[in-house]
């Protein structure tokens, strides 16, 4: 079929601004859609050209290892509608082509509170979902009402509520039995009007502390959470990076147990169920690798959890790396990491 029938379809392009890591990553076609009938109209042209199709968002939880052979679609709808107002709520419908920070702080601005922990993560909100991304004791699914998404399968829009979504931690049914059949379009959250101030988890309250802020608003604890995002971890606009490479695994208790007897200074969180959680960056710190560079990448220094493009990196030594540390990590400790990021 003739390419020059889709209009909106280019070729041959480059996507390493699209993606947080920054590496050189070409598509042999790409398009961004803004509406239903304009994703349709790609996915019509994957299927006569027969080309794989990849869907990106924000670009931030993407490692590319080669290029791709099909067609990237971008989804680029933008748009916040307030569907709902009470005394103590808002819903609000919010297209997946959304900054996921920018909205963090819209809701700021508009008194809508409940995402404010979740501030600076990068991406965009229909990859909310999709990771059940959380930071700082509070994950979205505590504030999703429902996820509206596009059918692959049966080329329709469908809607799922929280339930259903299945979410777990860095987990959803988007990632598991909808992998690859569905195209989060819009997300419907619920957030408060009362302003509360969740500072339990990390280093807020000693941030808050010293600044002197003893009642903090929602706003201050935003405002705590970018410091020690800005401390801890690396600008992608100047140093290639998709933030936490790892989840942080859940282990037995027997198990952390056994690493305190080595390490008593080992960290670990409950996780329910006799598990815990034990902080990756910590694992990947004690086993050596922070700071470690490896000619133009490498592991950050100021924060182990994070894996680096210092610039012209390839996808694969990055994957390498990881699986390297994985390998370590697991002879070391007994613990199995796994990936957050999406790999190609």
């Amino acid at each position: 079929m003739a390419i020059d029938q889709y209009p909106e379809i280019s070729e041959n392009q480059n996507l390493r601004k699209l993606h947080t890591f920054g590496l050189d990553f070409r598509c042999r076609y790409f398009t961004e859609v803004n509406s239903i009938s304009e994703l349709q109209s790609a996915l019509t042209f994957a299927k006569e050209s027969s080309h794989p199709f990849l869907i990106l968002g924000g670009g931030s939880n993407l490692l590319p290892t080669k290029d791709f052979e099909g067609l990237v679609i971008r989804i680029a709808n933008h748009g916040i509608a307030l569907l709902e107002e009470t005394s103590d709520t808002v819903r609000i419908g919010v297209q997946a082509g959304e900054n996921w920070h920018q909205l963090v702080m819209q809701c700021l601005e508009n008194g809508w509170f409940g995402i404010e922990n979740m501030s600076l993560i990068p991406g965009s909100v229909g990859a909310a979902p999709m990771q059940n991304i959380g930071a700082y004791g509070v994950e979205v699914k505590q504030v999703i009402e429902q996820v509206h998404y596009y059918d692959l399968e049966k080329k329709e829009m469908k809607i799922l509520t929280n339930a259903e979504c299945r979410f777990g931690y860095r987990e959803s049914i988007f990632k598991q039995e909808l992998k690859d059949k569905a195209v989060i379009w819009q997300v419907d959250f619920r957030l408060s009007k009362q302003p509360s101030a969740k500072m339990e988890y990390g280093d807020i309250k000693a941030v808050l502390d010293g600044k002197g802020i003893l009642q903090p608003s929602p706003k201050d604890v935003s405002d705590a959470v970018i410091h020690i995002r800005q401390s801890k971890l690396p600008d992608p606009a100047e140093i290639g990076n998709a933030g936490s490479f790892f989840k942080n695994p859940v282990v037995s208790v027997s198990v952390y147990d056994s690493i305190k007897q080595n390490h008593p200074e080992a960290l670990s969180y409950p996780a329910g169920d006799g598990l815990v959680k034990i902080p990756a960056g910590w694992l990947i710190e004690k086993a050596g690798w922070k700071g470690k560079t490896i000619g133009n990448y490498g592991v950050h220094a100021r924060q182990a959890l994070v894996l680096v493009n210092y610039g012209g990196a390839k996808g694969s030594d990055i994957y390498q790396l990881a699986k390297d540390i994985q390998k370590d990590v697991l002879m070391k400790f007994g613990v199995e990491l796994q990936m957050e990021v999406n790999l190609i």
